[in-house]
């Protein structure tokens, strides 16, 4: 049975993530100073490869439907986290993590993979009975959605809610919800985040959006990151300044070069023919994903392969976004390029949920 959904991977698909793993822990090596520099990260990235992998496998290895009559616990569990990670010690403002040794798990990564498959479940289980487009289910979706959201946003992490609200949004369209209710929302959105920002908005998610706006405003303090990227990506031209050789990079002037910023280490050292690759592969990636839901048995497939395809486009798309000015600065880390093991990890879970829904496209047998 297993040598049956492993031989109708999508292999494909595997090349590109390896492809942006192997520019990535390149970019990490130069950026940490190479073999006169401090390897720690590099050493604990290639673990978190290595243990990404096994997970992946594993995730590959049960059926996606046998996963998804496990959504209550599931649920349960990755709530109990929000809630015990908010009673951390800070760091850098936020209550996001968990600190074991060396190690720091950051439950919101997770989160993201629990809203995956239960909104899926929870989706799927509406639709069939035919009550996907009655308020009352719209309402629980939208309860359901808020717990996690809400636990968040407590932390502060406006990242992960923003990837989380967008996989929601997408996975609703998906199902088949009707044009009224995405009319209505639009007019929703259109009024209340303007009210949001003048009423809500804590202070300093408004400087950012000033800075981001304007990073001249403030080039010593809030404006600094995102005016060091913009550099940082513009002098790499097209061939780059090489490994261990830029300014930005190697002179410590570029801001969390190892995990936010990671892409302008990139466009800096190898330059825009390297740094376009990454968005090609970025591109093949997300077409293969929704080939995978476009190619499902069932509804249920569809919308967890078009959940991962919308975290992956809404990481990509901020990530890259952000390093070049075009987007707000949030922290969201790129996936299999920014070092990081909880992040890692999560986006080999949603790969591993891919393929796994495309290699049981058809229903497998032992008398196959």
């Amino acid at each position: 049975m297993l040598k049956k959904v492993f031989k109708k991977l999508d292999y494909g698909l595997i090349m590109i993530v390896i492809l942006l793993f192997a520019i990535g822990i390149t970019a990490l090596y130069s950026a940490n100073g190479g073999e006169t520099g401090d390897l720690s990260e590099v050493y604990k990235q290639l673990a978190w490869f290595g243990a990404g992998v096994f997970t992946m496998m594993v995730v590959i290895m049960i059926d996606y439907e046998i996963i998804g009559k496990l959504w209550i616990p599931i649920y349960i569990l990755i709530n109990i986290l929000l809630v015990l990670v908010l009673f951390t010690k800070p760091i850098n403002g936020a209550t996001s993590w968990f600190t074991i040794g060396s190690i720091s798990i950051q439950p919101s990564e997770f989160a993201k993979i629990m809203m995956i498959i239960d909104l899926a479940k929870i989706i799927d289980y509406f639709k069939k009975k035919g009550t996907l487009n009655k308020i009352s289910s719209l309402a629980l979706i939208l309860l359901f959605i808020a717990i996690p959201l809400a636990l968040i946003v407590k932390q502060p992490d406006y990242g992960t809610a923003m990837v989380i609200l967008v996989m929601a949004v997408v996975m609703i369209f998906a199902a088949g919800i009707k044009w009224r209710y995405i009319i209505s929302a639009g007019i929703f959105a259109a009024i209340a985040l303007p009210l949001s920002y003048y009423y809500l908005l804590p202070q300093h998610a408004k400087d950012r959006i000033m800075v981001f706006l304007n990073p001249q405003i403030d080039p010593r303090g809030k404006g600094y990151n995102v005016i060091q990227s913009r550099l940082a990506v513009g002098s790499g031209q097209l061939w780059g300044m090489g490994l261990f050789n830029g300014n930005q990079t190697q002179l410590g002037i570029l801001p969390m070069k190892t995990t936010d910023f990671i892409y302008s280490v990139i466009s800096e050292e190898m330059g825009f023919i390297i740094s376009a690759l990454v968005v090609v592969l970025f591109v093949g990636l997300i077409i293969k994903v929704i080939n995978a839901a476009r190619k499902s048995k069932d509804l249920y497939g569809t919308l967890i392969c078009a959940g991962v395809t919308a975290m992956f486009l809404a990481h990509f798309t901020e990530n890259v976004g952000m390093t070049m000015g075009l987007l707000p600065i949030t922290g969201i880390p790129l996936p299999f390029i920014s070092y990081g093991g909880s992040a890692m990890l999560t986006n080999f879970i949603a790969l591993g949920l891919a393929l796994n829904v495309y290699a049981r496209r058809q229903k497998l047998t032992f008398l196959e």
